[in-house]
């Protein structure tokens, strides 16, 4: 209700004048990040028809068939023929009313499909993309995503809104859930922090919807992610979450073949702190490199995106589904004690994206 969201922005502001404001929303004010305004978005231009016209004109990409080997598996065949025989804009319909679309990107790769998709889409005047991400660590990780993401966006004329780092008030967020696994409570509270801010920077600058990219990954639960977004525009009566299987076979494909285009940069682990200690401990376990925060070679892998292929067969759902099986069970027989996480590591050395049939590991750097 209008009494409801006034109450909330009243909350929200609060914290200004108030020590004692909960700690789940503490300096969530969008118009300023660690002391430094974030300034509006640009006023919607003609930048998406001249995008649109690009991606149909003879200078955009080869229709995506034509770029896979014959030895591609069936399920990215099939993807691709329904890739270049459907037009681009046309597989992701935006909620009633929708036109004016704030994007909450998390990475480039993870960006690229759904950026094309909703800019591709005549029912929307207006696609501007926001990065807010103070859970990736340590900082040189974190800008090498965000300039990534900033250029990309530059290249294709989509606006980008650049929030500060803001890490403090993450990890106080999260303090007490250092142990927690993937998919836990620390990821929810990290969608939170991260969507609140998308919806109220939504709400001050006349969005429509808000989205986010974290919901293209097959590594992230979608309910986790959606509910997320809903409930963080749920304050507003004006704004809407855009939700829709951005996880499909044929988006997964089209977003690792830009990914490859782009050669963006392939990290290793999630993004925070505890997700680089977890995986580093698991390679240390199992006598593999530990992760490299950036440079031109990986811990592990290629350090650019150069296989679409390969890649989307990384995030295939089997794939997922086992290495989540096995990180569950090694939470509920580790818990949160380091020396026995450590040993659990052991017998859990099989835990693994992906491994080919001569036993070379892969797929592990990824996310």
């Amino acid at each position: 209700s209008t009494a409801s969201a006034a109450a909330f922005l009243r909350r929200v502001r609060a914290f200004r004048t108030s020590s004692a404001f909960p700690p789940s929303i503490l300096r969530l004010h969008s118009t300023e990040t660690a002391g430094e305004p974030i300034p509006a978005p640009p006023a919607p231009t003609r930048r998406l028809a001249a995008l649109r016209d690009r991606l149909a004109s003879e200078d955009a990409p080869s229709p995506p068939s034509t770029s896979l080997p014959p030895s591609a598996p069936e399920w990215a065949q099939a993807a691709a023929r329904r890739l270049a025989s459907a037009a681009r804009g046309t597989s992701a319909v935006p909620p009633p009313g929708v036109r004016r679309v704030l994007l909450h990107s998390c990475c480039a790769p993870c960006s690229g499909a759904m950026v094309e998709e909703m800019a591709s889409n005549n029912a929307v005047d207006d696609v501007t993309v926001l990065f807010y991400n103070p859970n990736i660590h340590p900082r040189r990780e974190y800008e090498i995503r965000k300039e990534e993401n900033k250029k990309f966006c530059e290249n294709l004329g989509i606006a980008y809104v650049d929030c500060d780092y803001d890490v403090e008030n993450w990890y106080e967020r999260t303090r007490g859930m250092e142990y927690d696994p993937e998919r836990g409570r620390r990821c929810t509270e990290c969608f939170d922090m991260r969507m609140e801010r998308t919806a109220l920077y939504a709400h001050e600058n006349n969005f429509d919807a808000i989205a986010t990219t974290n919901a293209t990954s097959r590594w992230k639960d979608t309910e986790q992610v959606d509910d997320s977004g809903r409930r963080c525009a749920a304050p507003y009566p004006d704004l809407v979450y855009w939700a829709h299987d951005w996880k499909s076979d044929d988006m997964t494909l089209r977003k690792y073949q830009i990914s490859a285009s782009e050669r963006f940069y392939k990290q290793e682990y999630c993004g925070c702190s505890h997700s680089l200690r977890d995986s580093n401990d698991w390679r240390r376990a199992n006598g593999i490199p530990k992760i490299r925060i950036g440079g031109e070679h990986a811990g592990l892998g290629q350090r650019h995106f150069t296989d679409p292929i390969a890649d989307a067969t990384e995030e295939s759902q089997d794939v997922v589904d086992e290495f989540f099986a096995h990180a569950e069970g090694l939470a509920a027989e580790a818990g949160t004690d380091r020396k026995e996480r450590k040993r659990a590591l052991r017998a859990y050395k099989d835990r693994r994206k992906n491994e080919k049939v001569d036993g070379k590991v892969s797929g592990l750097n990824n996310w």
